[in-house]
C-alpha cells in the first residue's frame, strides 16, 4: 500500500483512495485466495473424507495467489466503476503492481517458517534443511531440499524492479504494466511450480498451477498485445482526424 501510494500520487492520484480501496480489495483477496485453495483441492472439504467447515478456519492455511488476484482486482474494479476516483482504475492497477509484488516476496517466507512448499532434494549451498518430520513420505532420506519460496521471493522483487524501473514500461497503455507483473510472475512460477514436491493435482503429467500459470501467462500476453495494437489505432485515428 505504501508503494502504491507513493505511485499514485506521483501519476496525480489522491493519497487516500489507496485505502478507500484497500477496503475491499484485501477482503476480497483473502477470500478468493481461500477458495482458489478450496476449489483446487476438494478432497480436504467435500466427499466422504472431507469437512466443509474446514474451508473457513483460515487459520490452517491454504491460499492460492490466483484466487487473491483475480478477486481483489475485480473488486478494485467494481469499486471504480461505482466511485468516482481522480484517477482511472487503469493506472490504479499499475500502480499497486510493484508493491503486491514486494508483498508476495514477505508472503512467501511463511513457507520458510512453516516448513513446507519446498522443492527437489539438493546439495546446493543454499539448500533448505528441512527436519524429518516435515519431509515428504519417499524424501526422508534426504535433509535439505530446493528452497522454492526463496526463489519465488527473489523472482518477484526482481520483476518489480523491472516494471517501476524499465523505461520501456513508461511507454505502455495504462493498464498494461499490471498486466505484465502478471505475465512476469507467471514466467517465475512456471519454472519454480516445476521445481515444488508437495501434494499437487496434475493434469497430463504436470501440476495443475503450472497449467494455471502457462494459461494466465498466454492470456496477459494476448490482452498486452491487444491493448497496445488498439491505442495505437486510436492515436493514429486521432492524428488523422486532427489532418
Amino acid at each position: 500500500m505504501w508503494i502504491g501510494q507513493k505511485r499514485y500520487v506521483s501519476r496525480g492520484g489522491i493519497p487516500t483512495e489507496i485505502y478507500d480501496v484497500a477496503i475491499y480489495a484485501i477482503p476480497a483477496g483473502i477470500i478468493g485466495g481461500r477458495i482458489y485453495h478450496v476449489v483446487t483441492t476438494p478432497e480436504l472439504y467435500f466427499g466422504a473424507d472431507g469437512n466443509l467447515a474446514n474451508a473457513f478456519r483460515l487459520w490452517n492455511g491454504g491460499m492460492g495467489i490466483w484466487g487473491a488476484v483475480l478477486l481483489g482486482t475485480l473488486a478494485t474494479y467494481l469499486y471504480f466503476k461505482k466511485a468516482k476516483r481522480s484517477r482511472s482504475f487503469a493506472i490504479f492497477a499499475d500502480c499497486l503492481a510493484p508493491g503486491i509484488l514486494c508483498a508476495q516476496a514477505i508472503g512467501r517466507f511463511g513457507n520458510w517458517f512453516n516448513g513446507e512448499l519446498f522443492g527437489r532434494p539438493t546439495t546446493l549451498p543454499w539448500a533448505l534443511s528441512i527436519p524429518s518430520r516435515d519431509r515428504p513420505i519417499g524424501y526422508q532420506g534426504y535433509p535439505t531440499f530446493q528452497p522454492t519460496f526463496a526463489y519465488e521471493a527473489i523472482w518477484c522483487i526482481f520483476i518489480a524492479i523491472l516494471i517501476t524501473f524499465l523505461p520501456a514500461m513508461k511507454k505502455l497503455t495504462p493498464g498494461n504494466v499490471f498486466l505484465s507483473y502478471i505475465a512476469g510472475y507467471c514466467v517465475g512460477r512456471i519454472w519454480i511450480e516445476a521445481l515444488r514436491i508437495d501434494d499437487a493435482h496434475h493434469l497430463w503429467g504436470v501440476r495443475l498451477n503450472d497449467w494455471v500459470a502457462g494459461l494466465v501467462l498466454a492470456l496477459s500476453l494476448l490482452a498486452i498485445g491487444l491493448r497496445e495494437r488498439r491505442e495505437r489505432a486510436r492515436k493514429i485515428s486521432a492524428l488523422d482526424t486532427i489532418s
